[in-house]
């Protein structure tokens, strides 16, 4: 063993110790790998920075922009209004949500599909009585299964590709995974379906979850428009358009204010109606519905080119200079440069025009406003800003504009006419360009830290197999496997992809396993295609810890998961995933 070799095995070894020791964050971690691996002489200064140029970064991060503008579209919101009244027992729930998830995350980031999903399945489960724990995790275990059917559904994904084109100058293109992704996911989903009754049923979620899907219903005011759908229709029909999830508290018509109006009341245009219930239901009425919100239509002024126009959720202090006043009276537009376009108000039903509301202490309030003015002025009326949830409410949906883009891009990908990065990066640009995802929420949807992670990793990575530490890893792995059959070959990478990912990040596995394996298969005799296959289908499915990918992490408070609950649904799907994963990547991608 040289000492190059000896030095890339201690820095291996002290970044797993750091990622297990979980006391300081991935991307530090890699980070200091990266100087330490300069600092010994391993990666010359250089090559220090070239990770950060790679396309792994340009992809993930394009990907996380798409997912980002698709859970801004509202489609999904659609999609399930219709299926939802229709899930009566709990293994339909399963199968339609976690089918749902599967599917999403196949073309966007599995963690945007599953955040998407979660809020949807605590509707189900409260209309139904079903226990949450049944739901969540199997949604989270069926993001990750999705994540593996095409190149952009994970990370791992992405980076074996990268190294496929090291080795032999050809990438793994969009659907080469889609084979064996779509047998081991349709294998899991069909385990979940009926193995979600290992989970434990008497959990309860998070608090501060419930809490915020549970806060009281706000109030808004909208103007229906001449083109609106529901012009000449009853309130009744109103209502029937968002399942019964938004009320009519009141309708101005003529300056007359009806309050608690019947069922069977027309609603006509320049109407203006006062509505009632949850943020994400007033949202899709007023879209759906072609409706104005009276407080929209006020003009606010920019500073500058690039200030944007976003929405605010607060509540009001004691102190605070509304409380006590109408928004007229504090010419909260005038003075402020606002527009209050919500109110809820704990225990009390809001039946008058929102210029005309007493405010109080406590009430929780959507402000419109310029973005970049909004952390001052909310601090000089005295209101706190709610950081819990982000709001559309107010804003504009171009819901067709990201899937068209979506689809597009997809297409162009996979039939070879742009390249993986640059289609992905053109689809980020005009997401942002038609307004679909507004930039500020696009810098905001980017998760820094895995893009450091995966910058600094990437030169690490490589001198770990430019200095034959690989090799000798992979000596050491045939040895064992010369006792095996291939198939028992292709297994024990697998497995090994699987040990490893709860220690470590799922892309910080790929890029120290993905060279090993190839190497491995070198050795043996074999193509590196399906062994670098193996090592993204494990380092994908990582269904054992809460801790090794952020989607099982994201429900195991919400799910109000223990530690030991991921082994009892995850350790026999990840034997099914063995079991179908080796068989069908050795079908798909021979060894010789």
């Amino acid at each position: 063993m040289t000492l190059a070799q000896t030095l890339a095995f201690a820095i291996l070894a002290g970044m797993m110790a750091l990622f297990v020791w979980g006391r300081l964050r991935y991307d530090l971690v890699a980070a200091l790998a990266l100087l330490t691996s300069v600092a010994v002489g391993i990666v010359p200064p250089k090559e220090a920075f070239k990770g950060f140029s790679d396309d792994i970064v340009i992809i993930v991060a394009s990907a996380l922009l798409v997912s980002a503008a698709i859970a801004r579209s509202g489609a999904v919101e659609v999609a399930m209004k219709w299926a939802a009244p229709h899930l009566t027992s709990v293994q339909g729930q399963v199968i339609v949500l976690v089918g749902a998830v599967t599917v999403m995350s196949a073309f966007i980031k599995n963690i945007g599909a599953l955040a998407m999903m979660i809020p949807v399945a605590f509707q189900v489960a409260r209309r139904t009585n079903t226990p949450i724990s049944y739901l969540l995790m199997p949604m989270a275990f069926g993001s990750l299964l999705g994540g593996i059917v095409t190149l952009v559904g994970t990370s791992p994904n992405v980076i074996v590709a990268r190294v496929r084109q090291d080795l032999t100058g050809q990438p793994f293109e969009m659907f080469d995974f889609t084979p064996v992704g779509v047998g081991v996911a349709a294998a899991g989903l069909v385990f979940l379906a009926f193995g979600y009754r290992l989970l434990p049923r008497e959990r309860k979620g998070s608090a501060s979850l419930d809490t915020a899907l549970d806060i009281d219903d706000y109030t808004t005011e909208a103007k229906v428009t001449p083109d609106s759908p529901v012009a000449g229709q009853t309130i009744a029909d109103l209502r029937r358009l968002t399942d019964e999830d938004v009320s009519v508290t009141a309708i101005i018509r003529n300056n007359d204010r009806s309050s608690r109006p019947l069922p069977d009341v027309e609603i006509r245009p320049d109407d203006t109606l006062l509505l009632e219930g949850e943020p994400a239901a007033l949202e899709r009425v007023v879209a759906e519905a072609k409706l104005r919100l009276t407080r929209d239509d006020r003009p606010l002024e920019k500073g500058e080119a690039t200030d944007e126009i976003g929405v605010i959720e607060a509540v009001i202090g004691a102190d605070s200079v509304l409380v006590d006043r109408t928004v007229e009276s504090v010419a909260l537009y005038q003075r402020y440069g606002l527009n209050l376009l919500a109110v809820s108000r704990s225990g009390e039903r809001i039946v008058e025009r929102l210029r005309s509301v007493k405010l109080r202490a406590g009430d929780v309030i959507v402000l419109q406003g310029v973005m970049r003015f909004l952390p001052d002025t909310l601090k000089a009326l005295g209101c706190l800003p709610l950081a819990e949830r982000s709001l559309a409410l107010g804003t504009i949906r171009r819901g067709w504009i990201a899937i068209a883009i979506l689809v597009a891009t997809v297409l162009l990908v996979a039939s070879d006419v742009v390249p993986v990065a640059i289609g992905f990066f053109g689809a980020a640009v005009l997401l942002v360009l038609t307004g679909a995802l507004p930039i500020r929420e696009a810098y905001a949807s980017i998760e820094w830290p895995i893009l450091v992670m995966l910058g600094a990793l990437i030169p690490v990575s490589d001198a770990v197999r430019t200095t034959g530490a690989t090799d000798l890893i992979a000596a050491w792995l045939s040895s064992i496997a010369q006792m095996l059959p291939a198939w028992g070959a292709l297994a024990l990478i697998l497995i090994a992809a699987m040990a490893v990912t709860p220690f470590l990040n799922n892309a910080a596995t790929v890029l120290v396993m993905a060279p090993i394996a190839a190497s491995f298969a070198s050795q043996l005799g074999y193509r590196p295609d399906a062994f670098l296959m193996a090592v993204a289908i494990g380092a994908a499915c990582d269904f054992l810890t809460p801790i090794g990918h952020q989607c099982n992490t994201l429900v195991m408070g919400p799910g109000g998961y223990r530690f030991g609950d991921y082994s009892r649904l995850g350790a026999p799907l990840s034997l099914i995933v063995v079991l179908v994963g080796v068989p069908l990547i050795l079908l798909v991608w021979p060894l010789r």
